[in-house]
């Protein structure tokens, strides 16, 4: 792990940086970043699609490796290679494979979801779910990308609740 920002030994090095270092945005962002997982209204299979997608773009090996866990229940293990086979895996219904594809065009072609792809997207979401979606998306690649540039997604975990 290679740190772009000076940290000190004694200090953690995801709760410094979100926390600590600039607590007016940090902590405003760990909410946000928290408030996608405990307020959530998307089905589990969808909102691990869009997340393992985005962690996959992005590279975020505890990303990757994260299972969400509703009221224990967790995707099935091999749902991550579904989700890299998102086009053509039977695995998925329309919804997840939906949510699969705003998430890769999200992070890679923003300005190409053209209106077939709103038409698809407004047969199988509501509104509030596109909103919602987005948001999530939103999250996962900004904060998983400002983890990786600073050097920290290596250590990264998802803070509990009881840390805010």
């Amino acid at each position: 792990m290679t740190l772009r920002i000076d940290l000190p030994e004694d200090k953690d090095p995801i709760g410094y940086v979100w926390g600590e270092l600039v607590p007016g945005i940090g902590v405003a962002a760990s909410g946000f970043s928290l408030a996608v997982y405990e307020h959530t209204t998307l089905g589990l299979r969808e909102f691990e699609a869009a997340r393992l997608r985005i962690a996959q773009i992005n590279g975020c090996v505890f990303c990757l490796d994260w299972r969400t866990d509703r009221d224990g229940e967790k995707v099935e293990d091999r749902f991550l290679d579904a989700v890299e086979e998102w086009r053509t895996t039977a695995a998925f219904d329309e919804r997840t494979r939906l949510a699969a594809e705003y998430a890769e065009r999200y992070a890679l072609d923003h300005h190409g979801l053209d209106d077939g792809f709103w038409q698809r997207m407004k047969a199988a979401y509501t509104d509030r779910e596109i909103v919602e979606l987005s948001m999530c998306i939103g999250s996962w690649l900004a904060f998983g990308r400002l983890n990786h540039v600073l050097g920290i997604d290596g250590v990264c975990v998802l803070p509990s609740a009881a840390s805010r």
